[in-house]
């Protein structure tokens, strides 16, 4: 039997959320035979995250997926720390790592389910077989594939991956330990008919037995109580059951009168996979990292997770990269999720209701409305100042470890605009076009882009958005450096 023959399929993905489909279309991307097992018969429609931070909306502005598009000024959504809103007017918005992204539109409004629509109909434009109603019951790691259980059969792949949540079937089932921190409280989300909506406060609002949100939209109300986790995080949540936590953490007798939207409860259940990667088995998203939601972060911690894990192992399953290419998908993305883990558990211990958070929420408080303090945190809620650790043979440049800022080009496109297939990007702004002989070597994994005299002169960048090499200055010893680079993330010429 051939290796072609003896799987089905290059890459199983289990789970149709938005890391899963986003993932599945980043394989097909790089020419990856790829299908999504689903056990949902219906996409969920459950109040989730309800916007994207800078480097989500990038990396959707990269494959020209961006509502909207991406040549609109930058939209200043700042969100909260704790429950405190961050005033956008002490934003430094003239701080560079602002300024260096502004063209995808920033952070903006885009509830998940409206995120999964848009990367469902992408992977079907792409003709990625999405199995719904299939559920994982078993796995076994065969050293050279995965033979899957599922309540449809078997599946033979070259590679698995659990994009499958915070209970994932997949991260059990292959023995990845799951650390972390227990929940200590109970929060629910949803939108609602209020027959008294005065006798609530607008915004944020505390109290001894937990805190409170009333709007923004009319009716979104959202609540949290330390008094432990639920009985059933499984069930369905009732009006009644919203009603209830509203009405002990408000203090009043609030009446609601019916549910709009599919309501959500939630915990502040803390964890991250002790490896990322198990022989053929990976996993990405809520499978990897679970935490409280503030801030919609875990929506954006999975979509990283999916534009960095992709384009490696595409690479990987397309036979250009060793396998050790995977290792670098732990190594850069545990350290994220490891901060955005620490950014919602400092959340935790100001919104407690005792007097102690009490005093602490004060301090921060009073740090936040400073215009330093403000835009710190807004700088690490919007993504704007994430890095990447990369190995010490890439020079030294500012942009070394970013995610590629907007860069535009003399005829009027931006670099974005010419990474809608995928690959790598080799942006080239040389008069002699010092550059084109080496991208010529990689074939169709690198795209060349020319934009005549302009610094940076060079400017290498992975297909997840990551610079790996610039230089203001393209000469002999650069265009070696560049090479050392390209052929270190782009394999060995072709």
């Amino acid at each position: 039997m051939s290796s072609d023959e003896k799987y089905d399929v290059d890459v199983t993905v289990v789970g149709a959320g938005p890391v899963g489909l986003l993932l599945a279309a980043e394989l097909a991307l790089s020419g990856a035979s790829v299908q999504i097992l689903e056990r949902r018969a219906e996409p969920d429609e459950a109040m989730k995250a309800q916007s994207i931070n800078v480097p989500t909306a990038e990396a959707l502005d990269r494959r020209g997926l961006l509502p909207g598009g991406g040549r609109r000024g930058g939209t200043r959504l700042t969100g909260h720390f704790a429950g405190m809103v961050l005033d956008p007017g002490l934003v430094d918005w003239s701080d560079p790592d602002f300024a260096a992204h502004t063209a995808a539109g920033g952070a903006r409004m885009l509830p998940q389910p409206q995120m999964e629509a848009l990367l469902a109909d992408h992977v079907a434009r792409l003709g990625v077989l999405v199995r719904r109603g299939v559920e994982v019951t078993g796995l076994e790691d065969t050293g050279d594939g995965v033979l899957v259980g599922t309540s449809a059969g078997a599946v033979r792949t070259r590679w698995l991956v659990g994009c499958d949540g915070g209970h994932s079937t997949v991260r059990r089932l292959v023995g990845i330990g799951f650390p972390g921190t227990d929940p200590e409280l109970t929060g629910y989300q949803a939108v609602v008919d209020i027959a008294d909506p005065s006798l609530l406060a607008d915004g944020w609002a505390w109290s001894s037995r937990g805190a409170y949100r009333y709007g923004p939209q009319p009716g979104r109300v959202a609540t949290l109580e330390f008094g432990g986790p639920p009985a059933d995080r499984s069930a369905a949540v009732t009006l009644e059951e919203v009603q209830g936590s509203l009405r002990r953490v408000s203090g009043t007798d609030v009446t609601l009168t019916a549910l709009r939207a599919v309501p959500t409860r939630w915990t502040d259940n803390t964890r991250q996979a002790a490896t990322y990667r198990s022989g053929r088995v990976l996993l990405a998203g809520d499978a990897a990292h679970v935490h409280p939601p503030f801030g919609g972060q875990g929506l954006n911690l999975g979509a990283g997770d999916a534009m960095n894990l992709g384009w490696k192992l595409g690479a990987v399953v397309a036979g250009w990269a060793p396998e050790g290419l995977l290792d670098t998908y732990d190594a850069e993305r545990r350290p994220i999720g490891a901060w955005v883990m620490d950014w919602t558990r400092a959340q935790i211990g100001v919104l407690r209701g005792d007097a102690k958070s009490a005093a602490l929420r004060e301090v921060v408080g009073d740090l936040l409305s400073t215009r330093e303090g403000t835009t710190y945190a807004v700088k690490k809620i919007s993504g704007v100042a994430q890095r990447i650790d990369l190995p010490g043979d890439c020079p030294d440049h500012p942009l070394i470890g970013r995610f590629v800022p907007d860069l535009w080009l003399r005829d009027g496109s931006r670099l974005a605009d010419h990474g809608h297939g995928g690959g790598f990007l080799l942006l080239d702004r040389t008069l002699d076009g010092a550059l084109g002989g080496l991208a010529a070597g990689w074939g169709g994994r690198v795209n060349r882009v020319t934009d005549g005299d302009a610094t940076p002169a060079g400017v290498l960048v992975r297909p997840d958005g990551v610079v790996v090499w610039a230089s203001d200055v393209v000469d002999a010893a650069a265009v070696a450096g560049c090479e050392v680079v390209l052929r270190r993330w782009a394999g060995v010429p072709s």
